[in-house]
């Protein structure tokens, strides 16, 4: 079957056998293939649950996996692109941001209810009704499991969603975490039938060996489901944004001769953890995630990172030590470098007089800069451009914040950041202690260079990353990873096929 960038393909859906099997790596592969093929694809995932968000060029808010898809794909990213997104800001409730703004908290047992369903239903319709009249294909993504019956009714994003856009599902099934059979075989079994029918292939994602040994389980599974086997993908070590943070825990301390060893904060509720990502692979620093007193005391650097409630986190701090660590660290010539919510907890107090966050009304901040913060009920969220501590390299970042935070006139603290229109943010004392509302601001060569310079004694190396560059590159590495395991011919005849 000829595939042409003229042609029309029916939109897409990557549903998973349950959370974390990959089917976000997937839509970013997906997106880019599609691109290389020269169509014009866009990423779409009707409600997100993840506090790790970006904001789009209109100043709103999304999640973060489809800003990566977005980019993947050559496009600039559109709330439409994720309608809904579901900020837990503690274990029974979550922000819900609609189309990019907030619209309140919400307790998961009323969400998931069916009453109110409808309005979100027809706002998700919408943006994708909006996007498909704009891009081929759309790449759609579920969430979680599509086997979760008793939420059939309430479903937003799985096989009500594929229903709606008339899309052809293809299910995710991680053979990384074993019950592989019986996890697609069952999560296909659990349908409705006419949702069954829309299931037209199977991928299973994260193998590890030597793939001739599932020749047989290839073939058991395409006659258990009547449904083929598109690709088995194995394990890959390529490094893609992550959407959730499950596995931060894993990259340990490990005190590293001739770099700078930099320790993030391992908070309860951290966001937007890839705000280290750039800095993570730079070949001069040994990064790792830690709330571990004697790991934080032997870091060079410490990251104070943005967190989704900061008095909850900040109260969790003072109880456990690890305040009381990082203002040891700071005393004895550490660097400290708070980011949004993790600037608000630096200052001399951060209050919640109207409750936004909850019911500690007020604590005081580490003392570490003459900042004081009040919450507030309105969130900016914003791209911005930057010159960084008096320099006069443009760098870009983007902000999401909750609270308003003013500089107390005090000598030696001066404002961190200079925006064009010549308006002022952040704060430091000198070269080794500030704070930034900017995410993003660590993708900046300019600020990662300056951040290592009063450690330039331990440095063996020069190099530095242009990630940029190191991203495509990545986006290319998985595309051609996925093309290679996947069937694409029989992928593209099912997104023509008119039966």
């Amino acid at each position: 079957m000829t595939v042409t960038n003229m042609t029309r393909l029916h939109p897409l859906m990557l549903a998973g056998t349950g959370s974390d099997v990959g089917k976000s790596i997937l839509a970013t592969a997906l997106c880019r293939i599609f691109r290389q093929d020269g169509f014009h694809p866009a990423p779409f995932k009707a409600q997100n649950m993840a506090l790790n968000s970006y904001a789009t060029p209109e100043g709103l808010e999304i999640g973060r996996a489809q800003a990566v898809q977005a980019e993947a794909a050559g496009i600039p990213c559109h709330t439409d692109m994720n309608p809904l997104l579901l900020k837990p800001s503690s274990d029974r409730t979550s922000q819900v941001v609609l189309n990019g703004r907030p619209i309140g908290n919400r307790d998961a047992y009323d969400y998931f209810r069916r009453e109110g369903r409808d309005v979100l239903r027809q706002a998700v319709h919408a943006a994708y009704d909006r996007l498909a009249a704009r891009y081929n294909p759309v790449v759609m993504e579920g969430a979680g499991s599509i086997a979760e019956i008793n939420l059939r009714d309430s479903d937003l994003v799985n096989m009500p969603m594929a229903r709606y856009a008339g899309a052809d599902v293809i299910l995710v099934g991680d053979i990384d975490r074993g019950g592989v059979f019986a996890s697609v075989y069952g999560s296909i079994l659990l349908q409705k039938p006419e949702d069954r029918a829309r299931i037209k292939g199977i991928i299973i994602n994260k193998f590890r060996g030597d793939l001739r040994l599932f020749e047989q389980g290839r073939s058991m599974l395409e006659d258990l489901c009547h449904v083929p086997v598109l690709g088995v993908i194995p394990y890959m070590d390529i490094q893609i944004d992550e959407e959730d943070s499950v596995d931060l825990r894993n990259k340990h301390f490990q005190s590293a001769q001739g770099k700078v060893n930099v320790a993030v904060v391992l908070l309860r509720h951290l966001s937007n953890f890839t705000d280290f990502n750039t800095l993570e692979r730079d070949e001069r620093v040994h990064l790792y995630y830690t709330n571990n007193i004697e790991e934080l005391e032997k870091a060079d650097i410490i990251l104070l990172p943005g967190t989704k409630s900061t008095l909850s986190d900040l109260y969790e701090l003072r109880r456990n030590g690890v305040a009381q660590a990082i203002q040891r660290a700071s005393r004895r010539g550490a660097t400290v470098f708070g980011i949004c919510g993790g600037y608000q907890m630096m200052g001399r107090e951060v209050c919640d007089p109207d409750g936004v966050e909850g019911d500690i009304t007020h604590l005081p901040g580490l003392g570490l800069l003459p900042v004081t913060t009040t919450i507030t009920g309105e969130k900016v969220t914003r791209q911005v451009e930057f010159c960084f501590r008096d320099a006069s390299t443009l760098c870009r970042g983007y902000e999401i914040h909750m609270g308003r935070t003013c500089l107390a006139d005090e000598d030696g603290a001066r404002t961190l950041n200079i925006f064009p229109d010549g308006t002022s943010e952040g704060c430091c004392l000198g070269e080794r202690c500030m704070g930034t509302y900017i995410h993003g601001i660590l993708d900046n060569r300019s600020v990662i260079d300056a951040l290592l310079a009063p450690h330039a004694a331990r440095l063996d190396s020069s190099a530095a990353l242009d990630y940029e560059a190191f991203k495509n590159e990545q986006y290319d590495k998985l595309a051609a990873h996925v093309r290679a395991h996947l069937n694409m011919p029989l992928l593209y005849k099912i997104l023509q096929n008119n039966d």
